[in-house]
């Protein structure tokens, strides 16, 4: 009766007619940026955290996650029409999604992708509902220890599923941790490493790294790239799947599901590694894989499923311990704290409204996905016509004012150019920046904890193994990069995310 009453309370939450328009705003924008490249979930919700200052915090973290997972849905309109995938999580969506829309098939790959996409996350909400609440329970009983110990599990987590060599996602996730240790120590009061300038003080904004590491870089990609694609929009009829293809598509479906659940909530993890998962398994299970990469319709269903279900399910870390999952999620933890919410488990006994609201708000927005974008892939296909040179800077506009406008300093927009070309020189290097924005968000976390702990034992570091749930953590910790290590499981880690 608990579960039912809570998800009544989550309800009439999400669906109050501001909380519905603010859920309606997040998908809409999600969807628009998953179909135009160059500018992602990470950059928008940073660009868009200042305009939530004024809204409840339950409406705000609505529209903020509803960008996330519109996103998801948004890459798959690009990748089958355009063979370009508007969010890297729709890569392996061009594989087949581009050759059914080449044969004139667009509009079934289409509604696949949709209906595969509003079931995954459907589902995907039912688990967060259902495991979040015990999850949240045994979090309550962790100490500073065992959430030091969580977070470097954490952190070891995404170095392993990071893709590129294990050397250069060490490298991000210690960069990380030193940038997150700009500004003054909260112990002593003394500022450090701010180079003297006073703007340094407070440290580097989460949204100003977050906008250049990943929105300016990518604008500077697509612009240096400055292709011209087919779009192929003559053939869009059929969006429904008929009962032959649905019951095509629907063991992909499932699995995809289930491997992008599981998936979202590991560190590092999250869509992309869902939905990449999610295809090799469809073409290992297939009994014919050559079709795979030339319309099949399971190549379309499974990773749209994986990739939407890992978007929901990487808010359980988040709603439960306070630890980001991905990056996007480690935005999401900037925007409760602006909103003055500490993230963790007593979030569902301090704030029910909120926690049962967003679980609630994510039904609502994918039923809004499936209603209104169908219908408008018409739009998207007309925005897909404007050169994207006419784009970027309106974008990079909004970006610079989003910078801005946090703390109202110029400062802020040159640290995001400088962060913008950095972030580029990464994807020359063929370096994933993802594990820099995780150790940013852990560093201070982390470092609060450790001291937190020492200071409670006395300075004795026992405390870290003494504590079961510490000493558990520490040695997974440990064995997960030992393995990782190993010549012939790094050899393998290495083919599978070149494949």
């Amino acid at each position: 009766m608990d579960f039912l009453n809570n998800l009544a309370l989550g309800f009439s939450v999400a669906l109050t007619f501001s909380n519905i328009m603010y859920c309606f705003i997040g998908v809409l924008l999600g969807t628009l940026i998953g179909v135009l490249p160059g500018i992602g979930p990470i950059a928008t919700i940073s660009m868009l955290l200042p305009a939530t200052f004024v809204l409840p915090p339950v409406s705000a973290l609505i529209m903020l996650a509803g960008i996330y997972y519109g996103a998801q849905y948004g890459g798959s309109t690009t990748a089958i029409l355009v063979n370009l995938p508007g969010e890297v999580s729709s890569v392996v969506t061009c594989l087949d999604g581009y050759q059914l829309a080449r044969q004139g098939k667009a509009g079934k790959a289409l509604g696949v992708a949709a209906l595969s996409s509003f079931f995954a996350g459907s589902v995907a909400t039912l688990l967060i509902a259902g495991f979040a609440p015990p999850l949240a329970e045994l979090a309550l009983k962790f100490g500073p220890a065992d959430y030091f110990s969580l977070m470097v599990l954490g952190l070891v987590a995404a170095v392993v599923l990071a893709h590129g060599s294990l050397i250069k996602a060490i490298a991000m996730i210690i960069l990380g941790l030193l940038m997150g240790l700009i500004g003054t120590d909260v112990n002593s009061g003394v500022a450090r490493y701010s180079f003297g300038l006073p703007e340094l003080i407070d440290g580097v904004g989460i949204g100003t790294i977050a906008m250049g590491i990943f929105g300016f870089s990518e604008i500077i990609r697509n612009l240096e790239q400055g292709e011209k694609r087919e779009v192929f929009t003559k053939s869009i009829t059929g969006l429904l799947p008929n009962f032959a293809d649905i019951k095509q598509v629907t063991p992909a479906t499932l699995r995809g599901t289930a491997l992008g659940a599981f998936l979202g909530i590991l560190p590092g993890g999250g869509p992309v590694l869902g939905s990449f998962s999610a295809y090799t398994l469809e073409k290992k299970l297939s009994k014919d894989p050559s079709r795979f990469g030339k319309g099949a319709l399971e190549g379309v269903a499974a990773p749209e499923s994986a990739n939407n279900a890992a978007a929901q399910t990487s808010f359980i870390p988040l709603l439960t311990l306070g630890i980001p999952s991905n990056p996007v999620m480690a935005l999401m933890i900037g925007a409760m704290i602006i909103h003055g919410i500490q993230p963790g488990p007593q979030i569902m006994t301090a704030k029910p409204e909120l926690f049962w609201g967003m679980i609630a708000s994510m039904w609502v927005g994918n039923f809004l996905l499936v209603v209104l974008n169908l219908p408008m892939i018409g739009l998207w296909v007309k925005l897909l016509s404007v050169d994207y040179k006419y784009l970027y800077p309106a974008i990079l506009t909004f970006c610079c004012i989003g910078v801005y406008s946090i703390n109202n300093a110029t400062m802020d927009v040159f640290l995001t150019a400088l962060f913008g070309f950095i972030g580029y020189l990464f994807i020359k290097l063929d370096t994933e920046p993802a594990p820099l924005l995780l150790g940013f968000v852990l560093g201070p976390m982390m470092e609060e904890n450790l001291r937190r702990a020492l200071l409670l034992s006395r300075g004795k570091i026992d405390v870290f193994y003494e504590r079961p749930i510490s000493l558990v953590l520490l040695i997974l910790s440990a064995a997960l990069l030992l393995i990782v290590m190993a010549p012939s499981i790094s050899k393998k880690r290495e083919e599978a995310f070149q494949e």
